[in-house]
C-alpha cells in the first residue's frame, strides 16, 4: 500500500484533476447543514466538518429511483434508464459511512443481484477522510470500525494540519493519481505523525458498548417487556432509518399519467405501520413495540446471522437526530441486563 502527502493548497488541484474525467460528489455546506452534492468546482467542497447529515448511501441507493418507464400508444413500450458511463467519486467519506457500503454489497449483491444498485456501485470510488475528532455519539470502535478504518475505501486522507496523509488502498485509488504531480512520497516521519493522530482519535471516542454474543442475548429476550418500555417513547417518525447509512428498506410504486408512467423505487422504513401490512390487511408488526424491536434485531441479530455483518457502523446519527432521544447504545447496553 503506497502512501503520499499532499499539501493543503494542492487539494483544490487534486479535486480539479478528478472532475476532468469523473462525476465528483463531496461534502457541501448548505445553510447550516453539510450534505453530499455533485460538485463542479473544488471551491464547493468543505472538509471542515464532523459528520455529513445525510449519509452517502443516497448516491448508490437514491431516495427516489426510476426503474423503468412505460408508454402506451398502440402497444406498450418500456424503457430502462441507462446507467451513468462516468465513474462517480465520493470525496471526503468518513470511514463509518464507507464501511456501510460493504453491508449494502452483502444485501444487494447476494443470491439475487440488484442491477440498479450494482451498476452504480461498480463505478463508485470512495476517497475517505479520517475522523480525527470523533463526534459525541460516535461508537464505531464498538462495532468493528475505527476513525481511520480503510474498509471499503480506495484512498484515505488524514488531516495533518498543513497537509494530508494519503493512503492508496486499491488499484482504482492508484489510478486516480495518474498524471497528478501535486503529491510527494510519504516519509517515515509523516507516517509516524499520521499514526499518532489516528491513535489519539481512537482514544477520544467517548461511547463504548459491547456487542459480543449480542445475537444470542437478543434471542433470549425476544418476548421481554423491555421492548415495550422503549416503544412507549417512539413516535414512529422514521428519522433513525432514513438517516442511517445501512438501512435499505424500500417500496416500489407505479406512477402514471394518461398514457405514460414509471415504476419507481422509494425509501421506506420498518418504523412505519404500513411497511409490514399485508394485502389482506393483517399486520404482523401491528404495534410500535414490534417495529422498535425489529429495528434492533435487524441490525444486531438478523443481518449477523444471514449476512455475517452487523447492521450498524456506529455513526451515531440515529442518536443525534431522534426527537425523543432514543439511544441505540443504551438499548444494547441495557439488553445485557434484561432478565432472561
Amino acid at each position: 500500500m503506497k502512501s503520499y502527502t499532499i499539501k493543503k493548497d494542492k487539494v483544490s488541484d487534486f479535486i480539479s484533476h478528478l472532475i476532468k474525467k469523473n462525476i465528483v460528489w463531496g461534502p457541501v455546506k448548505q445553510d447550516d447543514t453539510i450534505i453530499y452534492k455533485q460538485i463542479n468546482t473544488p471551491q464547493e467542497i468543505t472538509l471542515d466538518f464532523l459528520k455529513v447529515k445525510i449519509p452517502p448511501k443516497t448516491i448508490v441507493f437514491p431516495q427516489t429511483e426510476t426503474l423503468v418507464r412505460f408508454h402506451k400508444e398502440k402497444d406498450v413500450t418500456t424503457e430502462t434508464p441507462s446507467p451513468e458511463k462516468k465513474d462517480a467519486i465520493i470525496f471526503g467519506v468518513r470511514p463509518c459511512d464507507a464501511k456501510s457500503f460493504l453491508l449494502f454489497d452483502a444485501v444487494f449483491k447476494g443470491d439475487c443481484e440488484d442491477p440498479f444498485y450494482c451498476s452504480k456501485r461498480a463505478t463508485t470510488i470512495l476517497i475517505g477522510l479520517t475522523c480525527i475528532n470523533p463526534p459525541m455519539n460516535c461508537f464505531c470502535s464498538s462495532v468493528g470500525g475505527n476513525p481511520d478504518d480503510p474498509s471499503g475505501l480506495d484512498i484515505l486522507l488524514t488531516d495533518m494540519t498543513d497537509s494530508y496523509y494519503m493512503e492508496i488502498i486499491t488499484e482504482r485509488g492508484e489510478h486516480l493519481l495518474k498524471d497528478f504531480i501535486g503529491r510527494t512520497e510519504a516519509t517515515q516521519q509523516d507516517t509516524k505523525k499520521r499514526d499518532t493522530i489516528c491513535t489519539q482519535a481512537k482514544k477520544s471516542i467517548k461511547r463504548q458498548v459491547s456487542v459480543e454474543r449480542i445475537d444470542s442475548i437478543l434471542d433470549a429476550i425476544f418476548d421481554s417487556p423491555y421492548w415495550e418500555t422503549i416503544a412507549q417513547r417512539c413516535i414512529g417518525c422514521g428519522i433513525c432509518t432514513f438517516l442511517c447509512p445501512t438501512c435499505h428498506c424500500f417500496d416500489i410504486q407505479d406512477e402514471s399519467s394518461q398514457n405514460k408512467g414509471a415504476r419507481v423505487r422509494i425509501w421506506d422504513s420498518c418504523m412505519f405501520s404500513e411497511y409490514s401490512c399485508h394485502a389482506s390487511g393483517y399486520n404482523p408488526r401491528a404495534t410500535q413495540m414490534n417495529r422498535v424491536r425489529n429495528r434492533i434485531y435487524h441490525k444486531f441479530n438478523y443481518l449477523l446471522k444471514n449476512n455475517q455483518v452487523l447492521g450498524c457502523v456506529g455513526c451515531g446519527r440515529c442518536i443525534d437526530e431522534c426527537p425523543v432521544h432514543i439511544d441505540i447504545v443504551e438499548i444494547i447496553k441495557n439488553a445485557r441486563g434484561v432478565k432472561q
